[in-house]
């Protein structure tokens, strides 16, 4: 999940096309860790990751680049904390919806883009706009309505852990977002060795609090490997591609559909039972995406009738 423009593409109708089937495939995360089973979320995320880094090799681009090798603080950073980074939010992801109703769940986690923009913002103006401000209120008033209700039953356990693991994957996203706009980094070009190297910190992790591996029944195991081929990887490479579109700022903006389209999915396939808080609450994070990424209007100088005259 990146947000960055590099480079410039030649069709404009290409990053639209590929940022909505990017949105499309991270709108079945939900649906496809529901469909999983009891398989152990650190064990899911091992599985998935080690899928998208297999189906994205090939698809990768494995052109030569003249620039200069990243200095060992850069290739630390690469090479370890942005694995960090994705597995750690696929892992707070699938745990998440093992504790916490996943419509709910994919909502919270979906305001990634929203904590994108207030770090950029900060970054780029040193201070935080009025309609990025605003949007942020909104948006996070929409994952208040859902978890609203578990904090006034003053259950501290449950519900509550998946929150704070969605808001936790959410902030994963949101850094990895951050480190995709280093262009000299090149993440999507890196992006099946940083996604085996997620498999690998995920599968160790698994190893050591989810005790031995066994394998998946076979239904179990197509989706997983519809996980990782799909969301982690498919749709990677279709983010990074649209990401280099020169309308990368307003194609960007589609990611803020992704929990609408999830709730979605997650109703039409009977998982979540239609509740009046959720469209709601969808409504608030998309407006409050939308506001917050908007771009404020310059206004033009005015000139008074008397310059003109004078001159």
């Amino acid at each position: 999940m990146q947000l960055q423009r590099p480079h410039l593409t030649h069709s404009p109708w290409l990053g639209g096309s590929a940022a909505a089937l990017a949105v499309l495939l991270w709108a079945l995360v939900p649906l496809l860790a529901n469909q999983a089973g009891d398989l152990p979320p650190l064990r899911l995320s091992a599985l998935a990751l080690l899928a998208g880094a297999l189906g994205t090799l090939p698809m990768a681009r494995r052109r030569r680049h003249r620039d200069a090798a990243l200095r060992p603080l850069e290739g630390v950073v690469v090479y370890l904390g942005v694995p960090l980074l994705t597995a750690g939010a696929v892992g707070a992801c699938f745990a998440a919806f093992n504790r916490a109703p996943a419509e709910q769940v994919a909502l919270i986690l979906y305001t990634w883009p929203v904590l994108f923009l207030l770090v950029s913002q900060w970054r780029a103006l040193g201070r935080l706009p009025g309609n990025c401000l605003l949007g942020t209120s909104l948006a996070f008033s929409g994952a208040a309505l859902l978890v609203g209700p578990q904090a006034l039953s003053g259950g501290a356990s449950g519900s509550w852990v998946g929150y704070l693991l969605a808001a936790l994957g959410a902030l994963c996203w949101a850094l990895y977002s951050l480190a995709g706009q280093v262009a000299a980094w090149r993440l999507g070009d890196r992006m099946p060795h940083l996604l085996l190297i997620a498999s690998l910190l995920t599968g160790t992790a698994s190893l050591a609090l989810e005790g031995t591996i066994a394998l998946p029944a076979r239904d179990t195991l197509v989706i997983v490997v519809a996980l990782g081929l799909g969301p982690y990887g498919l749709a990677m490479l279709a983010w990074d591609r649209a990401m280099r579109d020169p309308l990368a700022h307003r194609v960007g903006n589609l990611a803020h559909g992704v929990p609408v389209v999830a709730t979605l999915f997650l109703v039409l396939a009977g998982v979540s039972v239609p509740d009046w808080r959720l469209p709601l609450a969808a409504v608030l994070v998309v407006t409050g995406s939308v506001v917050a990424a908007a771009e404020p209007k310059r206004v033009a100088p005015s000139f008074s009738r008397r310059a003109f005259r004078r001159s």
